[in-house]
């Protein structure tokens, strides 16, 4: 994306990029072996990264938001997507089987309590990881929180982010026939589950570029095409999450579970103008947590990268070094 005039990039404000010091690939069972890699301190503060998605896999740029001097960080590729194996693969692919892989892999890594972080997706987790494992988490540091309710998937594919970017959602709705384009999450799974390859990745690609194109504040109108295999494991395992409404109890069971997790200290840092996840989500968990702080960018949306986003991620991290974590 073009920055805007003025605005500094977002690179200015990472660590340099670091090599791991581990990489694995971890069997954690129903046939699935996940990709999972630590960099920085090996006798440093804990931190696992919650990627996005479902779907979207970790990438080396996620390893500059810490200061590998202070911290032991392990990013994984979820199940079905990234590294992972079987590739976009939705059996035995479930929020607690991937709740379930976290407590794996701490397990494995000999972690006694760590930091989460995680956005949008990765937020979701984080906080089903917390509610289910409360005395395993140190900090929860999120952003972009989505809460997988309704009306958070009615909002973004069922028009209202369409009434800000009319030519994309026609874009969107127009691979789908007129007659089914009530439940545009339905009619998606049809097209990306019919098991003819080309098929499967047309609508993949679709679904891929109306999220990729909403992610930032800065874009400008030109988006590229996602790599096939990319988009089918990103746009599969999303469609597959949330027809099924990521697999909670029901909608609003985050909420309702946040009593479990209240104590827990929690920093947000939310958008103003994300038209992904927008923040009334991100509002609603802060109002029910004794020990969060919320921190509302002005001119930012959704994207990890974004400059603004990128500077209040690392400078929680660089305050929280000073804590003593036991």
């Amino acid at each position: 994306m073009d920055k805007i005039a003025g605005q500094k990039s977002a690179s200015t404000y990472l660590f340099p990029q670091i090599a791991p010091f581990q990489q694995v690939m971890l069997e954690v069972g129903d046939g699935h072996s996940i990709y999972v890699e630590q960099c920085g301190n090996p006798d440093g503060i804990p931190v696992v990264v919650l990627h996005g998605g479902p779907g979207g896999g970790c990438s080396p740029a996620m390893r500059r938001y810490f200061d590998p001097a202070i911290y032991r960080v392990i990013l994984f590729d979820q199940r079905g997507c990234g590294r992972s194996k079987p590739h976009a693969e939705i059996a035995n692919n479930t929020t607690w089987d991937l709740v379930a892989d976290i407590e794996h892999i701490r397990t494995a890594l000999g972690i006694g309590k760590w930091i989460v972080f995680g956005g949008s997706w990765g937020a979701t987790l984080a906080l089903v990881y917390a509610i289910t494992y409360p005395d395993r988490v140190h900090q929860l540091v999120l952003r972009g929180v989505f809460l997988a309710m309704k009306r958070e998937l009615d909002w973004f594919y069922g028009g209202g982010a369409g009434q800000f970017w009319p030519e994309l959602w026609d874009g969107f709705c127009n691979i789908i026939p007129a007659n089914e384009r009530d439940d545009l999450i339905s009619a998606y799974n049809t097209g990306l589950f019919c098991g003819e390859s080309e098929t499967e990745i047309k609508y993949a690609r679709a679904w891929a570029a109306w999220e990729n194109a909403l992610a930032s504040i800065q874009y400008n109108g030109v988006i590229g095409e996602a790599p096939g295999q990319y988009a089918l494991a990103f746009s599969r395992l999303e469609n597959h999450y949330f027809i099924n409404g990521a697999f909670l109890e029901y909608d609003g069971w985050i909420i309702d579970n946040l009593n479990v997790i209240k104590d827990i200290p929690t920093t947000i840092v939310q958008g103003r103008f994300d038209m992904i996840c927008p923040p009334a989500s991100a509002w609603a968990v802060s109002k029910k947590l004794n020990r969060c702080d919320l921190k509302m960018i002005p001119m930012a949306g959704h994207a990890l990268s974004e400059p603004e986003i990128t500077a209040a991620l690392v400078g929680i991290m660089n305050s929280l070094r000073h804590r003593s974590f036991e």
